[in-house]
C-alpha cells in the first residue's frame, strides 16, 4: 500500500471511529454527549479549570464550550466557583454527581473497548495504543502547540481526550 493510499484509509477509518464513538456515547448515557464526556474527564484530571482553558485544550470555540458547560451545570454535573487566586475568574469543577456519572460512563466505555478488542493479540494492542498516542500527541492548530495557563500544553493527553 502506497503512503497516500494509507493516509486515505486512515482518514476514512478515523471518521468511522469518530461516528461510532459519538453513537456509543449516547447509548452509554443518553444525556451525556461525547463532548460532554470529554469535558468532564478533563475537569476530573485537571481538578477544575476555566471554560476558556477547556476551549483552548480542545481547540473549540469558546461559545461551544460555554453552551456545553451551561448544560452540564443545569444537569448538576459541574459547578462554577470563584478562583481563590483571582475572584474575577470562575473555575469549572465536577460535582459529586458529575464524578459518579463520569465513573459509570468510563467503566462502560472500558468494558465496550475490552469486548471489541478481546480477540486482538497483545502485541497488536500495544502497537495500536502506541500509534494512537503518537497521533494524538501531534500539535494542534495547524502544527503549532497551544499553551494554556502556566505554559501547560493545550494538547496534553488525558484518558478522556
Amino acid at each position: 500500500m502506497e503512503a497516500a493510499e494509507a493516509v486515505e484509509v486512515i482518514q476514512r477509518e478515523m471518521t468511522v471511529f469518530a461516528r461510532r464513538a459519538r453513537a456509543s456515547a449516547g447509548r452509554m448515557h443518553p444525556e451525556l454527549s461525547l463532548v460532554s464526556y470529554t469535558l468532564l474527564g478533563h475537569l476530573e484530571t485537571s481538578g477544575g479549570c476555566r471554560a476558556t482553558d477547556l476551549a483552548a485544550h480542545y481547540a473549540l470555540d469558546k461559545s461551544t464550550v460555554s453552551r456545553q458547560v451551561a448544560a452540564l451545570e443545569r444537569a448538576g454535573l459541574v459547578e462554577r466557583r470563584a478562583d481563590p487566586e483571582d475572584h474575577r475568574v470562575q473555575v469549572v469543577r465536577l460535582t459529586p454527581a458529575g464524578r459518579r456519572i463520569l465513573a459509570q460512563v468510563t467503566e462502560s466505555r472500558r468494558a465496550a473497548f475490552a469486548q471489541r478488542l478481546a480477540h486482538w493479540p497483545e502485541e497488536d494492542l500495544r502497537r495500536f495504543a502506541g500509534y494512537l498516542e503518537r497521533s494524538n500527541a501531534w500539535p494542534a492548530s495547524g502544527g503549532t502547540e497551544q499553551r494554556g495557563p502556566a505554559g501547560a500544553r493545550a494538547v496534553a493527553r488525558t484518558p478522556y481526550g
